[in-house]
């Protein structure tokens, strides 16, 4: 239950979170890549980028965890990897949820992946308007996902239809007018785009643009990145289109706009990773990179859970940088709190409010212990302070690692036989952290 709120503030901010689908550390121009994002790289002159802004490995869990507060794990092992079963317990209170008992309107525009049935969509968790892929990454093209129950799920308020054209442009649109024919209340726009998900289908316009540059030496892995980077530039504008609808309805001064990416980027993927897709089968020798990061999608290393994260707000953000670690866990509640929203229940919170250490009015990062249970305990991750051990499964033996995230960013120095009495407090505080794991389940998922 969330307790209702009969007049929504006059200072309630505005929403728009973007949430790009495997997008690497180093596929935006502002880190260096040479794919061109020239929206997301002005929109980081003029924002706070959060440096240490943390998700979970995949794509499930950390949409889980962006909409409960919670981590994915505590709605069982299930949530902890890509899931066509729902997730979410029946009437869970949800980010959109709360906003909107706060007088928000909500929409999401994009990839759910919470529940692959219309009857656990996002129209069921508070969503007041939703649109796009119930399931994971879909083709671009054809909106299919992948072959069997869950193949067909473009949906518009829950029901499935058929429509024509590129999925990214489909779900700008759709977002566009939400936020252009929507009332004059405060608003929650969630925009989670499936690029640059596989199957990698850029426009021909977006091809077009790198005509003449050469990547790689290689011709394969050169053909490869080309349709990646027009992939992410294609992202790129449609963002661009959120941004100028955000100026043409004059709500661009009173809206947090943040963006960031589900997990890290794939470096690669064989024939055999594209065959599930109904019509589409191409391997890609060279994809996305996390560099200088370690690690890539379905990784505890950085560059599988640090993703490019930034957090706009025009009339009250300073551009600067944050290295406060933070985590996706955090949004719920930073977010109900700037609405004004109350719980009626404790909602049992991983995450915290952290818009202080963002808006730079706490100096000292909290004294806290962020976690990840990845595939149902076969991947764990702790870090507290600057210190970081993943507990993982190498072909049914355990595997531990320690990191001095500070002084080894880029975790080349595995630490864990020089620091015992280290390693053995963070085990402590993993274990600590699993208590709760599976406390939300389900009951057809006990």
């Amino acid at each position: 239950m969330v307790e209702q709120i009969q007049h929504p503030r006059p200072d309630q901010p505005n929403i728009l979170y973007i949430l790009a689908d495997d997008l690497g550390w180093a596929d935006v121009g502002f880190h260096g890549a040479p794919i061109r994002t020239p929206i997301l790289d002005r929109l980081a002159a003029d924002s706070v980028e959060l440096t240490q802004h943390y998700v979970c490995p995949m794509c499930t869990p950390t949409r889980a965890s962006l909409l409960t507060g919670r981590h994915p794990s505590r709605f069982g092992a299930h949530a902890t990897v890509p899931s066509n079963a729902p997730v979410l317990p029946d009437d869970y209170v949800t980010l959109a949820t709360a906003l909107r008992s706060g007088g928000y309107e909500t929409g999401l525009f994009g990839k759910w992946h919470l529940g692959s049935s219309p009857e656990f969509g996002p129209n069921q968790f508070g969503f007041d308007r939703s649109y796009g892929s119930l399931a994971g990454g879909v083709d671009p093209c054809n909106h299919f996902y992948k072959r069997g129950e869950y193949s067909v799920t473009w949906h518009s308020d829950g029901s499935l239809i058929e429509e024509y054209g590129h999925a990214t442009d489909l779900i700008t649109r759709q977002a566009v007018e939400w936020l252009e024919c929507r009332g004059s209340g405060p608003w929650f726009c969630y925009v989670p785009f499936t690029a640059v998900h596989v199957p990698i289908k850029p426009t021909q316009e977006s091809v077009a643009q790198y005509d003449g540059v050469v990547f790689d030496n290689d011709p394969a892995r050169d053909a490869s990145f080309r349709k990646y980077a027009a992939y992410t530039s294609h992202m790129d504008a449609a963002i661009g289109q959120l941004l100028e609808a955000l100026e043409r309805t004059c709500e661009r001064e009173n809206t947090i706009v943040v963006f960031s990416s589900d997990n890290g980027g794939i470096n690669d993927l064989p024939l055999h990773g594209t065959d599930k897709y109904p019509g589409w089968q191409e391997a890609y020798p060279r994809l996305g990179s996390n560099l200088p990061l370690r690690g890539v999608k379905a990784q505890l290393y950085e560059g599988g859970v640090r993703t490019p994260t930034l957090v706009n707000w025009r009339s009250h953000l300073d551009p600067g940088t944050v290295d406060t670690p933070m985590q996706v866990v955090d949004w719920m509640p930073t977010f109900t709190k700037m609405a004004g929203v109350e719980l009626a229940h404790d909602p049992q919170w991983d995450g915290q409010d952290v818009w202080g250490s963002i808006e730079g009015a706490v100096a000292e990062p909290e004294d806290r212990t962020l976690f990840w249970n990845f595939r149902g305990d076969r991947n764990l991750g702790v870090r507290h302070g600057d210190w970081k051990v993943i507990d993982r499964d190498s072909d049914g033996e355990r595997v531990r690692e320690l990191y001095d995230i500070a002084s080894d960013p880029f975790e080349e120095r595995d630490l864990v036989d020089d620091e015992p009495e280290r390693v053995r407090a963070l085990s402590d505080a993993m274990a600590q952290m699993r208590q709760q794991d599976d406390s939300s389940k389900r009951p057809e998922a006990t």
